[in-house]
C-alpha cells in the first residue's frame, strides 16, 4: 500500500504535465538549432503555458508532492535556460551575458532549493521569482515571433524586437533581484549549516 501510494504521488496530473513540458523544450531547443522558427515559437509559448497549468492543478485537487516541488521548477529552469542561450546574439535583444545571468541565477537557487528541500523547509516561489519566470519567457516568445515573421502580423507601432529588448532587461534585473531575495531568504540555513558541512569537488 505504502509502494503504490509513493507511485501515485509521483504519477500526478501535474508531475506528467511537467515531463510533457520538459519532453517538449528539448523539441523546440531542436526546432531552434534548425531554423524553424515558427514551430518553436508556438512550442516554446505552449511549454511555458503548461507551468502555470500543472500550478495551478496541483493546488486546485491537492496534488501537491515533494517531487513535484523539486521537478517543476527544474524543468522550467530547462526551458527557460537552454532557449535563452539558443537565441542569443551579440546584435539581438538577448544577448549572451544575459543569458550567463540568468543561467548563474537559476544553478544557485537550485543548489538553495535542493538545501532548503532537505531540510524539510519551503523554499515556494516568491513574487519576483514568478515575474522573472514571465519577462524571461516573454522576452524569448518575442525573439522568437520575430525570428518567425510574426512581427510582421502585428501592429506597426509594435516593434517586436525593441519590446523584446526592453523586456530582456527587465527580465535580468528581475532575475538578479529574486536571486538576491532568495539568498537573503535562505541565510539563516546556510548560517546554520556552516559548521557542520562537509567540502567536496
Amino acid at each position: 500500500m505504502h509502494v503504490t501510494a509513493s507511485i501515485d504521488r509521483v504519477w500526478t496530473v501535474p508531475n506528467v504535465l511537467s515531463l510533457a513540458r520538459l519532453v517538449l523544450a528539448i523539441a523546440v531547443f531542436v526546432m531552434i538549432e534548425r531554423e524553424a522558427h515558427l514551430a518553436a515559437f508556438v512550442g516554446f509559448v505552449i511549454a511555458a503555458s503548461t507551468d502555470w497549468i500543472d500550478g495551478w492543478y496541483a493546488r486546485r485537487f491537492g496534488q501537491v508532492s515533494r517531487v513535484g516541488r523539486i521537478f517543476d521548477p527544474l524543468v522550467d529552469k530547462v526551458l527557460v535556460c537552454g532557449a535563452a542561450i539558443l537565441v542569443t546574439a551579440a546584435d539581438g535583444p538577448i544577448r549572451p551575458w544575459m543569458a550567463v545571468v540568468i543561467v548563474v541565477r537559476e544553478l544557485v537557487v537550485t543548489a538553495i532549493r535542493a538545501e532548503m528541500e532537505r531540510s524539510g523547509r519551503d523554499f515556494s516561489a516568491g513574487p519576483a521569482g514568478k515575474l522573472k519566470m514571465v519577462l524571461q519567457c516573454v522576452a524569448i516568445a518575442l525573439v522568437l515571433a520575430e525570428r518567425a515573421g510574426v512581427g510582421d502580423l502585428l501592429p506597426q507601432w509594435f516593434a517586436t524586437a525593441e519590446v523584446a529588448a526592453w523586456t530582456a532587461w527587465a527580465a535580468v534585473v528581475a532575475t538578479a533581484w529574486s536571486g538576491v531575495e532568495y539568498v537573503v531568504a535562505a541565510r539563516a540555513l546556510l548560517r546554520d549549516g556552516a559548521g557542520d558541512s562537509t567540502h567536496a569537488t
